[in-house]
């Protein structure tokens, strides 16, 4: 039987990227697409679904799926909108019990942290934007088979603390946690393994065209995006991950 693996979209992406993937469900199919081939896994082995989070408040039902994925947001993880504490609540169901397994991806990593009881918000050390370095921990190499990850990053929003019960994966300069593992339960990167250099480059420059971005953040971002990163080793860690690989 095919892995089923549910997308919950936190977000939409800007006007080239929605025109190119449809929706973010539609960039991470093709990471997990390419992190499949990266693998030796064939396509016909995953079943994707996508399931607005944000305005439809859809989820899919457990007995449905073998893992959720949750993709980042421009939104704050740590606000009580309620499409944001349903969505812990979601979470907090799915750690409950113990046959599906979570995938979070930035916001959705501190999703997972707020529902595992962590505090989350705002990062008094800055952004991080574009290809950044994870220093990664001895487990962190394990998984990850090398020394160092590069990973596109998007935010200053943060995990302050790991959970007790879950393995440090790494960290950086300006994010402590940077991600995190409970075997056979829960994998998460603060990182963002989906983007590539058009998607980073079209977030860039709009955060600098609205203000968000000074031009130093942006001018310093510019010169990392088009750096080598490991997305696709990434996703096929996730699905490693899902595969009792690890």
């Amino acid at each position: 039987m095919p892995l089923r693996i549910a997308i919950l979209e936190c977000d939409t992406p800007l006007p080239h990227t929605r025109a190119q993937y449809g929706g973010y469900g539609g960039v991470f199919t093709a990471l997990l697409h390419a992190g499949a081939q990266s693998i030796d896994l064939a396509k016909s082995e995953l079943h994707i679904s996508t399931w607005d989070v944000v305005a439809q408040q859809a989820y899919p039902s457990l007995a449905d799926v073998d893992a959720v994925l949750m993709t980042g947001s421009k939104h704050n993880s740590f606000d009580d909108t309620p499409w944001i504490t349903r969505l812990v609540a979601f979470t907090q169901q799915v750690l409950a019990q113990e046959r599906v397994r979570i995938i979070g991806v930035c916001f959705g990593h501190q999703i997972v942290g707020r529902a595992m009881g962590v505090r989350v918000g705002r990062s008094d050390r800055g952004w991080e934007a574009s290809v950044c370095e994870v220093e990664l921990t001895a487990r962190g190499r394990e998984v990850f088979g090398r020394e160092k990850l590069s990973i596109n990053q998007m935010h200053k929003d943060i995990v302050f603390a790991y959970p007790p019960e879950v393995q440090p994966l790494g960290s950086s300069p300006r994010c402590e946690v940077q991600g995190m593992l409970l075997p056979q339960r829960v994998i998460t990167v603060q990182g963002h393994p989906e983007f590539n250099r058009e998607i980073v480059t079209e977030l860039l420059e709009a955060r600098h065209e609205q203000g968000i971005f000074d031009d130093a953040i942006f001018e310093d971002a510019m010169r990392r995006v088009g750096r080598e990163q490991d997305g696709v080793l990434v996703s096929g860690v996730f699905l490693k991950f899902l595969l009792d690989r690890l």
